[in-house]
């Protein structure tokens, strides 16, 4: 028995499709499926489900995962503007510029630090740097002498 309803629904719609999304949504069966989530995967191929008595939404998957319930304006009534699928798009390609943003500035915060500590090592005493180059690197000897 499937754990939850919306997996149940799944089990009753019927064989997967697959498609390539477009810049201007997935095409099935004559007809235009969009949404804004689908703006970051065009040129991609995607897995459809969908209910052949309800033409006006399917299923998309992407890699075998749920990716987002796509319609077609036409027959549902919705509209889905240009500006709603442009700003996904920017937002899509923005995700990774930020990301990079947060590792440089951690990047930098790191080295912040060794600089401090190296910093901080050469202020000792001239007595500890020099007791230590008294003594001098210690010879390595080998197993065999």
């Amino acid at each position: 028995m499937p754990e939850a309803l919306e997996q149940l629904d799944l089990l009753l719609l019927t064989v997967p499709t697959a498609r390539k999304v477009h810049p201007d949504g997935i095409r099935f069966q004559g007809l235009r499926y969009i949404d804004t989530r689908l703006a970051a995967y065009t040129g991609e191929s995607v897995t459809l489900r969908y209910d052949p008595r309800d033409a006006a939404e399917v299923r998309v998957f992407y890699r075998d995962r749920f990716l987002c319930r796509a319609i077609c304006p036409e027959l549902a009534g919705t509209i889905i503007t240009l500006q709603d699928v442009l700003k996904a798009r920017k937002q899509r390609r923005r995700g990774p510029v930020a990301k990079l943003r947060e590792r440089t500035k951690a990047v930098d915060q790191l080295m912040e630090l060794k600089r401090n500590d190296r910093a901080q090592s050469d202020e000792r005493p001239a007595t500890e740097r020099t007791e230590k180059r008294a003594t001098g690197p210690r010879l390595k000897r080998y197993r065999n002498e």
